[in-house]
């Protein structure tokens, strides 16, 4: 059919669509048009738009066989309390066929403080679990052979020191720091934009992160040395396309920090990798994926002249959105969860989180995180969704909206470019500005009743107090404060005085990588709290401002 006669057969269809729409008016707030077809996705090519599986620009997938050969990583994020109750919780979700680990610290540790520090108070163990030292990493791992484990580590400002002793238990263990699989987040721009945990100014952060590419490269070649988080952005209220648009400029500005530091760009970027929030719209996230693979192919290909095929694939973690939970019902949760693994699974994520039920009220339970590890799991194997790669590939809806996505983040990440780039997007209060504004055009939305949620605005039912929630007894921190004493007292204190010594020299000179001194802090049981507050004498701390 040409495309005249289908526009005209378009026209009568609309015709007699807005005739239906006239006794039966359409719901508020829909967002596309009524019905896709070919005219919208005038001017497509094939093999430059789309391809095929594996192949550039990796629209379809970075593998060819996608899941056919090989399931993504179940990778469940946990821990709580003490680095002694998250690895029975991590021990739990092996044998029950978790294929990855994720780890969730608290806040204490994600700002660099130990649990004896007066900053710590009230908040050990509450959201994560307590690392202070090198033994609470050997405890978190007690019977875990990291050999065979992959690990993600939730960490930030820190992520080098987290990192150092990663690699520390895993020589206690045996196992070369060349053979660990594994993601450290150490994206701190984002914690600029969206999130808060940061430490150290903008300049020392940036060196801090190319030191970690640096000595990766030569060391822990298997290892993701990055984490670009469009996850938090999401989870700060920004939509689909400014999610995608805002971590793939963060991930310009890392590149260009690590060029900058004399680095090739197919010496790094083979193991920078991604991690983004699976929302509720299912089409519309599975657009997103797949317009965040061809946009950052084309960057690297394009921009940065990148020849290795592996620094142009766009890998990516995903976590189902947590803003999206509602303490309301919270049974409600399930079926969201299940709706948004299928949309990452539909877009081809490398791993995936699933989160449970019970998080918009607590720490998840024991039952609820198998719940969610389950959901992953019948996803994989009895919805047949893993069974072909790309299975919306070619949907007149999903192209044309994965062409549109792409287009806006596109014009995003131009006005970042004419700003200077995302670190000065940031210290000029651009990103934060849109993603509040989105946040805000979202909430009005929900009071208003324009968009549903149900349970929440609609729907909803008196409900009895929710009972058998995960508490963190505060005992734990006293626990953990013992513990960090003891160590304290029974470590060579002179040969901590001397590790920490050599890293205050070593961080004054711009010029040294500081990820080998970090690893001989933490192999003398320095504590993370000292070896960070060596970094702020240095360094000094990063303070927000905003000139909009």
């Amino acid at each position: 059919m040409s495309n005249e006669s289908l526009k005209a057969k378009l026209d009568a269809y609309n015709a007699e669509y807005a005739k239906q729409t006239a006794k039966h008016p359409e719901r508020v707030g829909l967002k596309y048009k009524n019905l896709y077809t070919p005219l919208d996705l005038e001017g497509f090519d094939y093999e430059r738009d789309l391809g095929f599986p594996g192949e550039y620009p990796y629209t379809r997938g970075v593998q060819p066989t996608m899941y056919r050969g090989r399931l993504w990583t179940m990778r469940m994020y946990a821990g709580f309390a003490t680095a002694e109750e998250s690895n029975k919780r991590y021990r739990y979700l092996i044998a029950n066929g978790g294929s990855g680990l994720s780890v969730a610290f608290d806040l204490p540790t994600q700002i660099g403080y130990d649990s004896d520090d007066k900053m710590a108070e009230g908040e050990i163990g509450k959201v994560g679990v307590a690392i202070d030292t090198l033994k609470d990493m050997e405890i978190l791992f007690d019977q875990i052979d990291l050999g065979k484990v992959s690990t993600s580590m939730t960490i930030n400002a820190p992520a080098s020191v987290l990192l150092a002793m990663y690699i520390a238990v895993a020589e206690k263990q045996g196992v070369p720091a060349s053979a660990l699989r594994g993601t450290i987040q150490n994206d701190i721009l984002k914690e600029y934009s969206a999130r808060g945990t940061y430490i150290f100014p903008v300049k020392p952060s940036m060196r801090l992160i190319t030191n970690i590419f640096e000595y990766c490269s030569k060391n822990v070649p298997k290892w993701n040395t990055i984490s670009i988080s469009g996850y938090h952005i999401r989870e700060a209220g920004s939509t689909a396309a400014q999610e995608i648009a805002f971590t793939i400029a963060d991930g310009i500005a890392y590149i260009e920090a690590a060029l900058k530091a004399g680095m090739h760009i197919d010496e790094f970027a083979p193991r920078l990798s991604f991690f983004w929030n699976a929302h509720n719209n299912v089409l519309e996230e599975v657009a997103k994926f797949r317009a965040s693979r061809r946009l950052w192919a084309t960057i690297l290909k394009e921009r940065f002249h990148a020849e290795d095929e592996k620094s142009m694939k766009l890998r990516f973690h995903t976590q189902t959105a947590g803003s999206m939970l509602t303490a309301q019902q919270p049974n409600n949760n399930i079926v969201r969860v299940a709706l948004q693994t299928a949309a990452a699974v539909m877009g081809g994520t490398q791993s995936l989180h699933t989160n449970s039920r019970d998080e918009a009220l607590a720490l998840p339970t024991t039952e609820s995180v198998t719940i969610a590890l389950r959901t992953q799991q019948i996803v994989a194997y009895e919805s047949g969704l893993a069974d072909v790669v790309d299975p919306l590939g070619g949907s007149y809806y999903v192209e044309a909206m994965t062409n549109a996505i792409e287009a806006e983040a596109k014009e995003y990440i131009r006005k970042i470019d004419e700003l200077g780039g995302a670190v000065e997007a940031i210290d000029k209060g651009y990103i934060q500005k849109e993603i509040q504004d989105s946040a805000y055009a979202w909430q009005m939305a929900v009071e208003s009743g324009e968009k549903t949620i149900v349970g929440v605005n609609k729907f909803t039912m008196e409900e009895p107090p929710v009972e058998g929630l995960l508490k963190v007894d505060s005992s734990a921190g006293e626990f953990q404060k013992n513990k960090l004493a003891k160590v304290k007292a029974e470590r060579d204190n002179a040969k901590v005085q001397e590790e920490l010594k050599k890293l205050e020299v070593a961080a004054a000179d711009e010029e040294v990588n500081l990820m080998p001194v970090i690893l001989d802090c933490v192999r003398a049981y320095c504590s993370l709290g000292e070896i960070c507050g060596v970094l702020r004498k240095v360094f000094g701390e990063y303070k927000p401002h905003n000139t909009l």
